[in-house]
Formats: C-alpha cells, structure tokens, sequence
C-alpha cells in the first residue's frame, strides 16, 4: 500500500495570519492536485515564528486564538474537508486558563482536528510547554504522531511517539542559520545573502545545503526515521526571519533513513513523493524496538539534576 504525502518549505508573513492563510490554502489546492493526502506545513507558519520572541505577553495573545474553534484551526478543517485531506499547520494557541503554546493543528477530512503542543517551547517566557504526546487514527491505515522542531532532536522524544504506534511522524520546524553555542553547531548566515539570492543564488545555496542547514539536518534527522522504524515529514521555513535565515531543505525519510524526497529550491516549496507501507512492518527500527529490554531503563526517566528549563534551552544547550 502507498500513501502520497508531501511537506512545504514556507517563508512566513510576520504577524500576518491572513497572508500566510492565503499562502497554505494556494500550496494545499497544489498538493490536491498532485493527490496528497498528507500535507505538512511548518512550526508557527500562520502567525510567523521569529519576530514573536520580542513580544510581551499582550502581544502574543494578540497572535493567538483557541483550538479548535478558532478561526485559523475552523479555516483549516473547511480546506481539509474540501480536499480529502490531512492539513498539519503550526499557530499560537490560547486555552481557556490564558496559557499560550505553541500548537501545530492537524485538520483531518472528517472534520476532527488534533492538536500538539510544543513540549520544549523556548521562544518566550509567555508560552508554556506541552505535557503530552500526539498520535492519532487517520482513514488511511496508518497514525501519525507531531513532534513540533527541538521536540524532535530530543531522542526519547520520538521514541516515545514510536512507542504509541505512530507510523509517520510530522516534524514541522523553523530551523537553519541559527546561532548555536556549539563550536560545532550551526552558525548563522548574512541575510544579505537572501536578499541577493536572485543576483547570486549559488552563494546561499553553498550555505544552505552545507553545515548550516541541510549538513546539520544530515547528522540526526535519517537517525530519527531509521532508529524508529517511521516514516518523517520534515518541513521548514525558509528565508529571512527576523534577522535569521531559515534553510528549507524539506523533505520525506522513509523508516530506514533514506531521503525519498527532498527539496533544494531558495524559495517556498511543495515536495510530494509516495510512501510505500510495506516497508513498516520490517524495517531495522521496528525489530529493535521489538528488542527493547524496558525493564533495564530506570535511567531514561531518573533526573540528573542538569535538565535545562525549556526557555533555557534555546540560548544553551541548544543542539543547532
């Protein structure tokens, strides 16, 4: 069995949640008509993701709206259902306590709508972090499980949502060009670098494709799909983003860590490519994960007393 799914690299409108709403329902009549079923947008791409750092609280309620009865999660359940499709879009959530997340919403074609919540949200002391992981039923015979950007680096993280059955992992991220404290980490790239891409585009290419977005990608992303045994719907922003730039490079990873489908384009992006299921049931994941001795892991649950808090981590330890 085969499963068509596709993943956008998306440069973002600041603020602009009608803007960008226009952008996602315009790429998501695209992948219709490439007959995807499974579309994957980025982290935070209906209200933009930098620039909020700079808020106060007043104005990330401003940005926020609830789930799933707000307007943008209401607009993504009408285009789902118009397409036959799975929409997962990233977006400001407040709850009925006032607290604000950082949510990515998956709209189904049957008119329901799940929701994660970042679990290691860093981006201000105004957004809480999430409690729980998020895997669901879909009307293709498969699940699929969220995981929003730094929730992926974490590898108990994605193990876990293996754990609970998760067939496909939507892994919606704003990352590249970042300005890691790593020596070996990824450093940041000029911005006048992106807005000259058109005069000079092999000079951001060179960055983008190297340690600085798609190189950094390499050295953990195939590890997340093959150690688990799912298949890994990576999308991204891509360009400026208040004074950082987002490296694209979406892409598809089936469960043995291969790269299926990928994009290499200096601009927004729709990458589309079928999963073939039947490698599930086999792959190398899945026959660890059948070897796993639990009963020898206390220490994956014992803290250590060095565990940075979630705002901490983004101007830490952060590995990017």
């Amino acid at each position: 069995m085969q499963l068509k799914c596709g993943v956008v690299q998306f440069e973002h409108a600041a603020g602009d949640k009608a803007a960008n709403l226009a952008k996602l329902t315009a790429i998501a009549r695209q992948a219709h008509g490439a007959e995807v079923k499974v579309l994957a947008f980025p982290e935070m791409c209906l209200t933009g993701y930098w620039h909020a750092r700079n808020l106060d609280r007043e104005g990330w309620k401003a940005l926020s709206e609830p789930v799933p009865d707000g307007p943008s999660t209401r607009a993504l359940l009408s285009l789902a259902q118009q397409l036959d499709m799975a929409i997962g879009a990233g977006l400001v959530e407040q709850d009925a306590e006032g607290r604000l997340f950082n949510t990515y919403v998956v709209a189904m074609p049957d008119g329901r709508a799940h929701r994660h919540r970042k679990i290691h949200a860093f981006e201000s002391p105004h957004v809480s972090s999430g409690d729980s992981f998020t895997v669901f039923d879909t009307p293709w015979a498969v699940k699929l499980g969220v995981l929003i950007c730094w929730d992926n680096n974490l590898v108990e993280n994605v193990r876990a949502t293996a754990l609970l059955g998760a067939d496909i992992l939507l892994a919606p991220h704003q990352t590249g060009g970042t300005d890691s404290r790593s020596p070996h980490g990824m450093k940041p790239i000029d911005p006048e670098l992106w807005r000259r891409r058109h005069e000079d585009p092999e000079a951001l290419r060179h960055e983008f494709q190297g340690d600085k977005g798609r190189g950094w990608l390499m050295r953990w992303l195939p590890a997340r799909a093959h150690d688990n045994g799912l298949f890994v719907l990576f999308a991204n922003g891509v360009g400026e983003d208040d004074g950082e730039v987002r490296t694209g490079a979406a892409m598809i990873l089936d469960p043995y860590g291969r790269i299926v489908a990928e994009s290499a384009a200096l601009e927004d992006d729709l990458v589309v490519a079928d999963l073939d299921l039947e490698l599930l049931p086999m792959s190398t994941g899945r026959r660890w994960i059948r070897g796993r001795k639990p009963h020898l892991y206390r220490a994956l649950t014992t803290p250590l007393g060095h565990e940075l808090a979630a705002q901490e981590a983004r101007f830490s330890d952060e590995p990017t």
